[in-house]
C-alpha cells in the first residue's frame, strides 16, 4: 500500500490497534486452523474477547461496556481481524458486536438489556440475527416464521437458515410475523433465548468458505417467548431492520477491504520469492501491474470507508450509502480475490495458501446482508425519488 496517512485516527486509537492486533496473533491466529476443521471458532475464544475488552465497547457501563460511542474503534477491530487473514472469525465477532447487540441495545426492554447485554460483553453469551428463510432470502417480506399472540406471551413457529453464529448462538434476534395480513407492516423482531423449549439448531452447514463460522439453520416449534422479549413495538420490526442494516453493511464493507489488504500482502510476498524463468515473478510487467491496479483501488476503498465510518460517527451515514460501500468493497474484494490467485497460479488453488481460503470465504460477501442486485436497487431508489 502508498501508506498514505488516515487522519481520522488518533494516538488512543493507534494504541488500541495495537493491543488488537497483539490479541489476534496470541489467541485467534495461532487457532484459525483447528477451528476450520472444527467449523466453528471455540467458545474459549469468546470468553476470551470479552476478557480484553473487544466485545460491546459501546455498551453503557452499567451494563458492562465502556460507553465508547466512536465507531472508530470498532473499526479497528474489524480492520485487524480482516489482516489477520482469518476471515471466520472476521465475520463472527463483529456480528455479535456490531449487528446484533445494536438491537438489543436500541429496542430491548431494560430488564432484557439487563439479562442479555453483560453476557454478550464477556462472551458468555454469543449473539445471532435470524432473517433469511429457506423460501425467503432478500425478499423479507416473504417470510413465514410467525409468532401467535396467547396473550402473556407468545408461540414462534418456522424456521432460519443462513444463520451466522447460529450454532453457538445463547441469543438471537429473530425476524418474525405477527400479522401475514400486514406485509412488511406486519415484521416483529423477538429475542429467542438457548433455553427456551422448542428451539433447537441445525448441524454447522458445509459451506464453501468461511469454514471457521458456525453457519446452520434455526427451527422454532411452538417455542414461548414472553411478551418482554418483543424488541420495541410489534409491526415495526421492518423498520427496526432497515434502520440497523446500515452499519451492518458498513460492517462487511470494511471486513472486505481488510481482507483484500491481506490478500494482496500476501500476494506482494509470493511474487519476490517464486522465480520463473530465472527471475522472480515481481519483475514481469504483468505483475508489476496488477500489483499497481490492486494496490491503487484498495487504497481508494480504505479512504471511502475512512469518510463513511466518519459520517456515521456523525449519524450521517444513510441506507444508501451503506449499500454502495458494501456493493463496492465486496465486488473490489472478488477482484482482489482473483487475481493474487491467478498471481500464485497452481499453488493460489492450495488451501495451504492464504490466498486459496481467502478466495472461498470471499464469495458470500457479495451475497449475505443484502446481495449486491438488492444493494444496487437500492442506490438506484434514493438517485430516482
Amino acid at each position: 500500500m502508498f501508506g498514505l496517512p488516515r487522519m481520522m485516527f488518533t494516538e488512543e486509537h493507534e494504541l488500541f490497534r495495537q493491543s488488537v492486533r497483539d490479541f489476534i496473533a496470541k489467541e485467534i491466529t495461532p487457532f484459525n486452523d483447528e477451528w476450520e476443521k472444527n467449523k466453528m471458532v471455540s467458545r474459549e475464544s469468546w470468553l476470551k474477547l470479552g476478557e480484553n475488552g473487544f466485545l460491546g465497547i459501546q455498551a453503557p457501563e452499567d451494563l458492562g461496556g465502556m460507553n465508547i460511542q466512536d465507531f472508530r474503534y470498532n473499526a479497528i477491530l474489524i480492520e485487524e481481524l480482516g489482516l489477520s487473514g482469518c476471515s471466520g472469525p472476521a465475520i463472527g465477532y463483529p456480528l455479535h458486536s456490531d449487528i446484533v447487540m445494536p438491537y438489543i441495545l436500541h429496542y430491548a426492554t431494560d430488564e432484557a438489556k439487563k439479562k442479555y447485554i453483560p453476557k454478550m460483553i464477556t462472551g458468555e453469551y454469543i449473539g445471532a440475527v435470524a432473517m433469511t428463510e429457506p423460501g425467503a432470502g432478500s425478499d423479507l417480506q416473504g417470510m413465514r416464521t410467525s409468532a401467535e399472540d396467547k396473550g402473556d406471551h407468545y408461540l414462534i413457529n418456522g424456521s432460519k437458515t443462513f444463520i451466522t453464529n447460529g450454532y453457538l448462538s445463547d441469543v438471537v434476534v429473530v425476524a418474525v410475523k405477527t400479522d401475514p395480513s400486514k406485509g412488511a407492516k406486519g415484521i416483529s423482531l423477538m429475542l429467542i433465548d438457548r433455553d427456551m423449549a422448542g428451539f433447537s439448531k441445525g448441524k454447522p452447514f458445509e459451506k464453501v468458505g468461511l469454514h471457521a463460522q458456525d453457519t446452520c439453520e434455526l427451527f422454532f416449534e411452538e417455542v414461548k417467548v414472553p411478551k418482554e422479549n418483543l424488541l420495541g413495538k410489534e409491526g415495526d420490526g421492518f423498520k427496526y431492520l432497515m434502520t440497523e442494516l446500515a452499519q451492518e453493511r458498513l460492517v462487511v464493507a470494511l471486513a472486505a477491504v481488510a481482507l483484500g489488504e491481506y490478500m494482496l500482502e500476501e500476494t506482494v510476498n509470493y511474487v519476490k520469492e517464486r522465480k520463473a524463468f530465472n527471475k522472480s515473478l515481481s519483475e514481469f510487467q504483468n505483475t508489476r501491474f496488477k500489483l499497481a491496479e490492486m494496490t491503487a483501488a484498495l487504497e481508494q476503498g480504505r479512504i471511502y470507508c475512512d469518510q463513511l465510518v466518519m459520517l456515521h460517527n456523525e449519524k450521517k451515514l444513510d441506507p444508501a450509502m451503506a449499500s454502495a460501500a458494501k456493493y463496492n468493497m465486496t465486488e473490489l474484494q472478488c477482484k482482489v480475490a482473483d487475481e493474487c490467485v491467478q498471481l500464485h497460479g497452481g499453488y493460489g488453488y492450495m488451501w495451504e495458501y492464504g490466498v486459496a481460503r481467502a478466495y472461498a470465504d470471499a464469495r458470500v460477501q457479495r451475497i449475505y446482508a443484502g446481495t449486491n442486485e438488492i444493494m444496487k436497487e437500492l442506490i438506484a431508489r434514493k438517485i430516482l425519488k
